[in-house]
């Protein structure tokens, strides 16, 4: 009896040891994980893939948002519609025209045939987000409505939808008034082999003074962009109704009429 005795006991000392080492061990995994930063791919057609890292923790609408609309294909097939040599190069327009962007039913099953913007998320907004536009940095595109009306601002800055740019080169001047949300950290040359394409006045526009020259004469295609979530769930963004420029055009010419 002493023999069985002394028998369970040892077994109940070994049990408590594996226990306190499996508790401690999870316990080190906890304080030591680091959780990883979504990885996004962007393969573009005869040029490479640029590889940008995103931050959630800085922008995590705009991640979700980016997220969601690359893993569900809606940037295959579009292109960069718009380059400025030492500024940038932007895409996600769903046509290539610099015009159209993504619906509710882009980002997700079922969801409404209707068109969608997202809050920003900068400074100017009310919302701290501390990455600078510097080369490499990847943000959202937006309207500026506030060249109608200086009381645009809201309407303004909450207006970005698919459209994103690639920092070519530094520029200050856009902290705080546009929503960074990741940077390349493999593929930078890519970039630099987009910004150098041919360019030229968008149709319409050619006799104009001081028009923007920045429309590529053989648009850069993408052909594809996935995103490596490394297992989290970034869910979906909060969807806003876009600002409807027209009719508000028209209620200005109806004031006091």
């Amino acid at each position: 009896m002493k023999n069985i005795g002394k028998i369970l006991w040892g077994v109940a000392l070994i049990a408590t040891i594996i226990l306190i080492g499996v508790v401690g061990y999870g316990y080190y995994q906890k304080i030591t994980f680091k959780e990883k930063n979504p990885i996004a791919t962007i393969e573009v057609e005869n040029f490479g893939n640029i590889k940008v890292e995103l931050y959630p923790q800085q922008a995590p609408e705009t991640v979700s948002n980016f997220i969601a609309l690359a893993n569900k294909g809606f940037y295959n097939g579009t292109g960069f519609h718009r380059i400025v040599k030492d500024f940038m190069i932007q895409a996600g327009s769903k046509n290539g025209d610099g015009i159209t962007g993504a619906k509710i039913s882009n980002l997700k099953d079922n969801g409404a045939d209707e068109e969608y913007t997202i809050k920003g998320e900068f400074l100017a907004n009310n919302i701290k987000n501390t990455l600078k536009f510097e080369e490499g940095t990847i943000a959202m595109a937006r309207a500026d409505y506030t060249s109608y009306s200086s009381a645009l601002k809201k309407e303004s800055y909450n207006s970005g939808c698919s459209q994103f740019f690639i920092m070519t080169k530094d520029n200050a001047g856009l902290n705080g008034y546009y929503t960074a949300f990741g940077k390349v950290i493999e593929g930078l040359e890519i970039v630099h082999k987009i910004e150098e394409v041919e360019v030229k006045a968008a149709e319409g526009q050619e006799e104009k003074e001081g028009a923007e020259v920045s429309t590529p004469v053989n648009q850069p295609k993408v052909k594809s962009i996935s995103v490596e979530t490394f297992g989290i769930d970034y869910g979906l963004p909060e969807t806003l109704k876009p600002f409807d420029y027209t009719s508000w055009l028209y209620s200005q010419y109806n004031v006091g009429q």
